[in-house]
């Protein structure tokens, strides 16, 4: 069976409750790694590093975790096989995929 490794995204738009010991942020990430634990038996595996952007917009990729996330898939680095983000993908995401480009 193929590993496939799996790097997490996570972003909220306002700071509003990023102080809390457990955040938006944090559920996020809790529901990710659940869904690759659920995945398991297919190969996949959490990488470690977090990639959160809290107090950043979606309405643009001016997010210094997902460029990071970005510039390590676009230089080979990380080793990932999937990125996944809490909620299907944000709308700019979503909007910039329906133009042809990969994320």
């Amino acid at each position: 069976m193929n590993k496939i490794r799996c790097a997490i995204y996570t972003r909220k738009s306002t700071e509003d409750g990023l102080d809390q010991a457990f955040n938006s942020l944090d559920a996020q990430r809790e529901a990710c790694e659940a869904y690759v634990a659920s995945q398991k038996h297919e190969g996949w595996k959490l990488l470690k590093t977090h990639y959160d952007d809290g107090g950043k917009s979606g309405g643009n990729l001016e997010r210094p975790a997902l460029q990071q996330l970005l510039a390590e898939i676009e230089a080979g680095q990380g080793g990932y096989d999937r990125r996944l983000q809490d909620r299907s993908i944000d709308a700019f995401t979503h909007r910039f995929r329906q133009t042809g480009g990969t994320i």
